[in-house]
């Protein structure tokens, strides 16, 4: 078997030999955070001169706001603060707790506001909305009339970052790192897939570990080693005015919160009697970190700080003019000096985190900013040390990215629009909007033909309901969803609704194409996947597992579907490239495994007529007794081949219909024709979330994270602790009981309805936050589940919804059809 980080042995004497690429604040945060783990044979290798040596570290602006959609970066950012308040250097703290204050001047935004701090008080961030007479209370210099409120949160703050990586820098010397600058990188020595050394222009340095923790060099330092690097760098203009009397006189840096004015797309900070002001609104620039030259020695005393550009004046005159229009001050001022400076952007907004699986040993630390780098240093700390990050960092692995979103042009597109959407009102729904369409299924053309609504997802266009079924609304009757409000009707149509009475009460298909599709073959292939995953495949031929993926503290990597073709034949539903990723890491020499999923396609047919329509196009036998629920059959729907597997998400009759992507649609339209009687239709993934909500089927990266455990996560059943030995199972037999539980709740009202990630209140204390939710159209109210101290079921809890409280209550589970009587049948 393969060495991973999980089950390589931990070095302890000597310790491994770790060289990182890069003295910014994240290379300083981790040499801190690795030989506080005992690793201390550490080289940090940098090209420009220490202590501030010309990255994006020497010129950022500091600021620190922990609050963000996203749970692991707001963690990440919590421990950034934590971690640089604690720091001191000549007596001056590394994090400057001033706070932090959004505004809204647009109804849109105070809004967005509400739900900033719902995100706050999930992830456990003290805040408060504030009216505009407390706002220019913190900022006296603000024009109060343009001012509707704002978000304050006063432990966030401005963060020191050349002093807080000189301070890292010190400690981890104390305990045995060497920090070299002027070493410029020139190549990435490997062997037999590993890397071995690191070159420069000075020595070569032998390394176990390599961490590439460059910036915006990322995708240089990555091609030496032969590794793509999703990451684009864009420069971003920052400016400090003159002084300005009505600062007053004083000597600290800065009092006022930071100040974000995202309406405009613009941020302010105290510079003593100076104001700094960074902007988003202009057009993005990027940059190519190939062009950008690198440190020379001999030309140190003329170079200019290499991640520094000059102002572009044409794209600052508009921000100025905003600026003076918020600040009536700044218009007897104007601007001192300026520069575009040069931050790292990728497709989706988040860092580049991990180990390369095609070199072992390297890693990457990339697209991390300041306020999250403490963070994101620990968790790659403990995961090259322990093996696996505290937090779940699933969010920011490198091997998220489809090989579709890889590309040189699409990183480029893709960043450069995730810059122009810093401070953009995001809908959590909202797709990007190019480049569309990437990829499609077989059946694209006819959901074309049919009204798709399309969103996107893993570069893939979704519908998530059709026109075509826009009349079936008007037979809901009693059963139409309540009119909702403007935000939770955004991407979203009552036609869901009529979908998912007609998958209740007929038949409909759906595109699964996206799902993930894994083939894995050769004659170690069951004692292989027995071991990685928690539930029994020791089953013959023809069976279907559902099974988890378990890391080695327990905690579910994610959640698979096994069918057992053949002896040693085997096809799994997986979740993202990183299973793939996973299990190929661990593959003894006996297994090969192949992502088949762009060859191939699925249509899951569910319902109460989905053997109707079926039966007459197969000679197999898909009745109950000759075609059990999970089981699978390679057979034929009419002139197609397919692997049919019995199989329902969504809590109805039916199957998953494989076939490879040439007869793809094929197979649609012969199911289209033969279910016209019957009165089947497409259906969506609107739909399809409702449907598989009300039955409590979970989502893996949504719901449960490696951060939770299968029991805490209701997914007991999924392990077989009597099984001879799998991945996390010691972990699991050692591991303490959680106190928390992934649970079901039914808003009362049913015109409320939540869209995730919002609060959840026990006895008017936040006690946790909801992950999926969707209206449940059988049901006729909302179904949520959210991570929640153990409660009785009949429990009375609160959900905040933009700054109202929502009642809701613990419901049991499933909430629909609790015998399964309507998918066994």
């Amino acid at each position: 078997m393969s060495s991973t980080p999980e089950n390589r042995p931990r070095t302890t004497s000597p310790t491994p030999r770790v060289v990182v690429i890069g003295a910014g604040i994240v290379g300083c945060s981790l040499a801190d955070e690795l030989t506080a783990r005992g690793w201390t044979d550490v080289t940090v290798l940098e090209q420009g001169p220490l202590p501030a040596p010309g990255g994006s570290t020497s010129h950022a602006p500091g600021l620190v706001f922990r609050t963000s959609p996203s749970k692991t970066l707001s963690e990440f950012a919590r421990y950034t603060v934590q971690k640089f308040g604690s720091l001191r250097v000549d007596g001056v703290s590394c994090f400057n707790q001033v706070g932090g204050l959004e505004l809204a001047t647009t109804p849109e935004r105070l809004a967005d506001l509400h739900r900033r701090a719902g995100y706050a008080a999930a992830w456990g961030i003290r805040g408060e909305i504030v009216g505009s007479a407390r706002c220019k209370e913190l900022w006296p210099l603000l024009d109060e009339s343009i001012v509707l409120g704002g978000f304050h949160t006063p432990d966030d703050g401005l963060a020191r970052a050349v002093l807080a990586a000189r301070a890292q820098m010190e400690r981890a010397t104390q305990r045995g790192a060497r920090f070299l600058d002027r070493h410029t990188v020139t190549g990435i020595e490997r062997e037999n897939g590993h890397v071995t050394a690191v070159v420069t222009d000075r020595d070569t340095f032998p390394a176990d570990h390599v961490v590439s923790a460059a910036g915006f060099w990322g995708p240089v330092i990555g091609r030496m080693a032969g590794i793509d690097v999703p990451l684009q760098p864009l420069a971003h203009q920052y400016a400090k005015t003159k002084a300005l009397p009505e600062l007053g006189d004083h000597t600290e840096e800065a009092s006022r919160p930071i100040l974000r004015f995202q309406d405009r797309d613009l941020y302010f900070r105290e510079h003593t009697d100076r104001i700094g002001i960074g902007s988003y609104a202009h057009r993005p620039l990027p940059v190519d970190p190939f062009a950008v030259p690198p440190y020379d020695e001999a030309r140190a005393r003329d170079m200019d700080m290499p991640s520094s550009y000059p102002l572009t004046v044409e794209d600052w005159a508009p921000s100025w003019e905003d600026c003076r229009r918020l600040i009536p001050a700044l218009r007897e001022s104007d601007i001192e000096e300026g520069f575009n400076g040069v931050f790292s952007f990728t497709p989706d907004g988040m860092p580049v985190l991990g180990e390369a699986r095609q070199l072992r040993g390297f890693w990457l630390a990339e697209a991390v900013w300041v306020t999250h780098s403490a963070g994101a240093a620990k968790a790659v700390a403990e995961w090259m040390v322990d093996g696996r990050p505290s937090l779940d960092v699933h969010e920011c692995d490198l091997t998220r990215f489809e090989e579709a979103q890889r590309s040189p042009a699409y990183v480029r597109e893709r960043g450069s629009r995730q810059f122009a959407e810093v401070y953009d009102v995001l809908h959590p729904l909202q797709p990007m909007e190019q480049p569309r369409p990437l990829r499609v299924s077989p059946f694209h053309a006819r959901q074309e033909q049919l009204g798709a609504f399309f969103l996107e997802g893993g570069g893939w266009e979704r519908p998530h309901w059709y026109e075509a079924n826009a009349p079936l609304v008007d037979g809901l009757g009693p059963d139409e969803p309540p009119v909702r409000d403007a935000w939770s009707a955004r991407y979203w149509s009552p036609v869901a609704a009529a979908e998912a009475k007609a998958t209740r009460e007929k038949v409909a298909l759906y595109d699964m194409t996206p799902l993930r599709r894994l083939e894995v073959t050769g004659p170690g292939s069951l004692a292989f996947l027995d071991r990685m995953t928690s539930n029994n495949l020791r089953k013959k031929p023809g069976a279907v597992t559902y099974t988890l993926l378990l890391d080695g503290t327990g905690g579910i990597r994610s959640d698979l579907t096994v069918a057992r073709l053949a002896a040693d034949r085997f096809q799994i539903g997986a979740n993202s490239p990183a299973d793939l990723d996973w299990l190929v890491r661990h593959a003894p020499d006996d297994v090969q495994i192949r992502d088949i999923t762009s060859g191939t396609c699925c249509v899951g047919v569910w319902g109460p007529l989905a053997r109707d329509l079926v039966q007459p196009l197969t000679r197999d036998d898909f009745s109950h007794e000759g075609f059990g629920y999970f089981r699978v059959k390679e057979t034929y729907v009419g002139h197609v081949p397919v692997t049919a597997m019995r199989l329902s998400y969504v809590g109805e009759l039916g199957w998953e219909l494989y076939t490879t992507a040439d007869l793809g649609l094929r197979l649609w339209d012969t199911l289209w024709e033969a279910g016209r009687d019957l009165g089947v239709i497409a259906a969506g993934r609107s739909a399809f979330n409702s449907l598989r909500l009300e039955k409590g089927y979970r989502a893996w990266g949504t719901d449960m994270t490696a951060e939770h455990d299968p029991y805490a996560a209701g997914l007991g059943f999924a392990v077989r602790m009597d099984k001879d030995g799998f991945v996390g199972q010691e972990a699991l037999e050692n591991r303490p009981p959680s106190n928390r539980r992934l649970t079901p709740l039914l808003l009362d009202d049913p015109a409320h309805v939540v869209l995730g990630k919002e609060p959840v209140h026990v006895d008017g204390v936040p006690a946790g936050y909801v992950t999926s939710a969707s209206y449940g159209y059988t049901l006729g109210r909302c179904v949520a589940y959210a991570w929640l101290p153990a409660l009785p079921t009949g429990t009375a809890v609160h959900i905040e919804y933009f700054g109202k409280t929502v009642p809701a209550t613990v419901a049991e589970e499933p909430l629909f059809d609790p015998k399964m009587t309507r998918i066994r049948r």
